[in-house]
C-alpha cells in the first residue's frame, strides 16, 4: 500500500518540479498529497481483490507503467504545446500529431528523456521487488479493511479542499485539465475526466449581472470631438449625430418565455440584459473594401523591426496603430488562440474537446465568413499544413469559408516542417485577386499560417534554417533559440512583402485591408529551463504576469493616409465585432464575448457590459484590463491607472464579469445558442 501511495505522490511532485510555469509549494501541495495518497490506497484494494496473486502482480507492473507513461505523455504536451491535455483529446489529435509532427516530435522526445528516464523509477522498483515484497499477509481481509476506509479518508479529505476553496469551480463545472493539473494532480485530473466523461459535467451556476445600463448619458459625434479621447483614436470632422447601436431585433424576452430549459432561460436573460456596442465614426470606414485576415503562428511584436523586417513593420505602425493589444493563452494552444480570432468568442473546453473542434457541430453563423459571404463575398480560407488538422476542414467550412489546405488542394513549392508562409502566399494570391479584376466580386480571404511554429533550432526547424544567416546577421548576441524563432517569421515577412506587392500591382491596395494578429505568443521560447522569451522581449516577466500576453493587432488599409493611436484595452475577441464595425456589417454586438474597440458607451472608471475588457486566464484565476486599470489574479492587486479612483466593489463586479463570460460563452456551444438566434431572426 505503501509503495503504491509513493508512486503515485513521486509523479505528481516530479511533473511539477519539471513544470516551468509552476510554483511548486502553493495551496494546491496538500490536494496533491491527499489525492495521491488516495490513488495509492484504492489501487492496493484493488489489486488485493483479484484471487490469483501472480495475476495481482502482473496488473500492478502494468498499472505503473501505464502511469509512467501517462505522466510522460503530459509532460510531452506540456513541453510542445505549453499545455497539458486530457486523454480523450489526446486521443483524438494523435493521428494529426504523429502525422503532421512526427519529426518534431522525436526532437521533444529526446528532451524529455531525463523526465522520462525518472518517470520510470516507480516500474522498474517494482520489478525488482515484486516476487520479494509483494506477498499476501494472512490477513489479508482486514488489509482491504484498512486501505478501504484510508482511501475514504483521503479522497474525503482531498475533496473537502477543492470544494470549499478558490477552486471549487475548477473542480466541479469548469473543469478543464491544464489548470486542474497544477491544482489537483494528473491522475486526479484524469480522474474527473472520466468522471464527467460518464456522468456528464455538472450544472454551472448561471449567474447574472447586475449592472445598470442606463446611467451613461447619450454620446453624439460632437461629444466624441470635443470630449477627451479615452481610447487614444484620432478625431474626424463630422458632423452631430447620435449614433445608433450595433444590434440585431432579437426578443429576448419572447425567447426566455419559450425556453424549454432553465440554461436556456438564464441564457435569454443573460444577453438580453448585455448593453450593445455603439456605432461610432469608424462605423463602415471600410464599407465595400476586401479584407485579408491573418491568424499568424507563434507571432509577437519583438520579432518586427524596421530593418529586418520592413513590411511588417509598415503595417503595423501605418493606419490603425494598436499599442494596448493582448494576445490570451486559452490553455487550447493554437485552436484556442484561432477560435477567438474567429468567432469572437472566449475559447472554453467543452469537455475533453477544444472549443474550435466542438464548433464544427453547432451553429456558427455570426463570423466574418459568413457576414461576408452574405455580402456576395468570396471567402477563400488557407492554411500551409494538413487539411484535417484540429479538424480545419469540418470547423471552417462551418465558419463560412471555402477551405483549402495541404491535402486538399494546396500545393507548394517545397515541403517542409514547419511550411513555408512565402509559398503559400505565392500559390494562393493570384487566384482571389485576379477573380476580382476579372468579376468585380469582392473578396475575403484568410490565412492560417505555420511557419512560426516551434520548436526554435536550426535542426528541427527548416524554416530557421533557410534563413539562418540572415538572422544571425541581425541578432549576432542572441541565443540559437531566439535567432531561430526570428529566422522561421522572415517567412512570414516574406509572405506579407509579396502580398503587398500584388496588391499594389494590381491597383487595390487602397481597395484592401490587411487584418493580421497571432494565435498565441511563442511560448516554444520556453524550453530546457530556459524563459527565451525574456530575452526577446526584454521584459523580465513569466507566464503569470499580464505583460506575457501582450502583443500585436495590425489593421491596415492603403487608403488610410495618417496613423491612428487607439490604446484601449483590447485582445483577440474583440477583432471579429471590430471588423464588423468597420465594415458595416449588421450585427449584434451582444452575441460576443468581445466588443468593438472603437464603440464609446462607457465612462472608464465604472462598470458596464459594454466596457473595454480584456480578459486573461493566469493559473486557476482570471487576470483582466480595463481603462480604469489592471487586476493581476497571480497577486491579488488591482492596480489603477493614473488619474483614475473606483468604487469599492469595482474589482468584485469585473470579476463577476469576466466569470460569466467565460460560462455563457461555454454555453453558446454546448446549447447550440446561435441556432436559437438565428431561428428568432427569421
Amino acid at each position: 500500500m505503501l509503495f503504491y501511495c509513493c508512486a503515485f505522490l513521486y509523479w505528481e511532485l516530479l511533473l511539477r518540479a519539471f513544470d516551468q510555469d509552476s510554483v511548486f509549494l502553493t495551496a494546491a501541495l496538500p490536494r496533491i498529497v491527499l489525492f495521491s495518497l488516495a490513488a495509492g490506497t484504492a489501487v492496493f484494494v484493488l489489486l488485493e481483490l483479484i484471487p490469483w496473486s501472480k495475476l495481482s502482480r502482473t496488473a500492478g507492473g502494468l498499472l505503473l507503467l501505464s502511469g509512467s507513461v501517462y505522466i510522460c505523455t503530459e509532460y510531452c504536451c506540456k513541453s510542445f504545446f505549453g499545455n497539458y491535455f486530457a486523454v480523450g483529446y489526446m486521443g483524438q489529435m494523435a493521428e494529426g500529431v504523429v502525422g503532421d509532427f512526427g519529426g518534431t516530435m522525436v526532437e521533444v522526445i529526446k528532451n524529455a528523456i531525463p523526465f522520462i528516464l525518472l518517470a520510470l523509477i516507480p516500474f522498474i522498483a517494482y520489478m525488482l521487488i515484486r516476487t520479494r515484497f509483494f506477498r499476501r499477509a494472512l490477513n489479508m481481509g482486514k488489509c482491504r479493511l484498512i486501505g478501504m476506509l484510508l482511501f475514504v479518508l483521503f479522497q474525503l479529505l482531498g475533496s473537502a479542499l477543492s470544494v470549499g476553496g478558490s477552486s471549487r469551480n475548477l473542480y466541479t463545472y469548469d473543469f478543464q485539465t491544464n489548470t486542474a493539473i497544477g491544482e489537483f494532480g494528473a491522475f486526479t485530473s484524469l480522474r474527473l475526466e472520466l468522471q464527467y466523461a460518464v456522468f456528464g459535467m455538472p450544472e454551472p451556476p448561471l449567474i447574472q449581472i447586475e449592472i445598470p445600463t442606463d446611467e451613461t448619458p447619450e454620446t453624439t459625434g460632437d461629444d466624441l470631438q470635443n470630449s477627451e479621447s479615452t481610447d487614444g483614436v484620432g478625431d474626424l470632422d463630422t458632423p452631430e449625430v447620435v449614433y445608433d447601436y450595433n444590434k440585431l431585433p432579437i426578443d429576448f424576452e419572447k425567447l426566455k418565455q419559450n425556453a424549454d430549459s432553465s440554461t436556456l432561460q438564464a441564457m435569454h436573460t443573460y444577453f438580453g440584459s448585455l448593453e450593445a456596442s455603439r456605432q461610432n465614426q469608424y462605423t463602415g470606414l471600410f464599407e465595400g473594401k476586401n479584407l485579408i485576415l491573418i491568424t499568424a503562428e507563434a507571432f509577437c511584436p519583438y520579432l518586427i523591426s524596421q530593418e529586418l523586417t520592413p513590411t511588417l513593420y509598415k503595417l503595423s505602425t501605418e493606419s490603425f496603430v494598436f499599442t494596448n493589444y493582448y494576445q490570451p493563452d486559452w490553455h487550447q494552444s493554437t485552436a484556442g488562440g484561432e477560435f477567438a480570432v474567429l468567432t469572437g468568442l472566449i475559447p472554453t473546453w467543452q469537455g475533453s474537446n477544444v472549443a474550435l473542434k466542438a464548433s464544427a457541430g453547432v451553429a456558427m453563423p455570426y463570423t466574418l465568413g459568413w457576414a461576408f459571404r452574405g455580402l456576395g463575398y468570396a471567402t477563400p480560407a488557407y492554411h500551409n499544413n494538413s487539411y484535417t488538422y484540429y479538424d480545419r476542414h469540418k470547423t471552417h467550412p462551418n465558419f463560412g469559408y471555402d477551405y483549402t489546405a495541404i491535402g486538399n488542394g494546396l500545393v507548394l513549392e517545397t515541403k517542409n516542417w514547419p511550411n513555408s508562409d512565402f509559398e503559400m502566399m505565392k500559390a494562393t494570391v493570384s487566384g482571389y485577386i485576379e477573380d476580382y479584376l476579372k468579376t468585380g466580386k469582392n473578396f475575403h480571404t484568410y490565412y492560417m499560417t505555420v511557419s512560426g511554429h516551434a520548436n526554435y533550432n536550426w535542426m528541427g526547424n527548416l524554416m530557421a534554417l533557410r534563413n539562418k544567416e540572415t538572422a544571425q546577421a541581425a541578432y549576432p548576441n542572441s541565443s540559437e533559440a531566439v535567432q531561430a524563432y526570428i529566422a522561421c517569421n522572415l517567412e512570414l515577412e516574406y509572405a506579407m512583402a509579396y502580398l503587398l506587392e500584388q496588391l499594389e500591382a494590381a491597383g487595390i491596395a487602397d481597395d484592401t485591408v490587411i487584418a493580421l494578429t497571432t494565435d498565441h505568443y511563442p511560448y516554444g521560447l520556453i524550453e530546457n529551463g530556459k524563459d527565451y522569451y525574456v530575452e526577446l522581449s526584454g521584459v523580465q516577466d513569466t507566464v503569470n504576469n499580464i505583460s506575457r500576453y501582450k502583443n500585436s493587432l495590425i489593421i491596415w488599409c492603403g487608403a488610410m493616409e495618417e496613423p491612428i493611436v487607439v490604446d484601449t484595452p483590447c485582445s483577440s475577441i474583440d477583432i471579429v465585432p471590430t471588423l464588423s464595425n468597420l465594415f458595416g456589417i449588421s450585427y449584434d454586438s451582444r452575441l460576443y464575448s468581445g466588443r468593438d474597440v472603437f464603440a464609446q458607451n462607457d465612462e472608464p472608471d465604472r462598470v458596464s457590459t459594454s466596457m473595454p475588457l480584456v480578459v486573461l486566464p493566469i493559473g486557476n484565476s482570471y487576470s483582466w484590463i480595463t481603462e480604469a486599470g489592471s487586476y493581476d489574479a497571480y497577486t491579488g492587486i488591482f492596480t489603477p491607472n493614473e488619474g483614475m479612483q473606483v468604487s469599492q466593489n469595482y474589482v468584485s463586479t469585473v470579476s463577476q464579469l469576466v466569470s460569466a463570460k467565460f460560462t455563457y460563452a461555454k454555453q453558446v456551444l454546448q446549447q447550440d445558442y446561435y441556432s436559437i438566434i438565428q431561428k428568432e431572426l427569421k
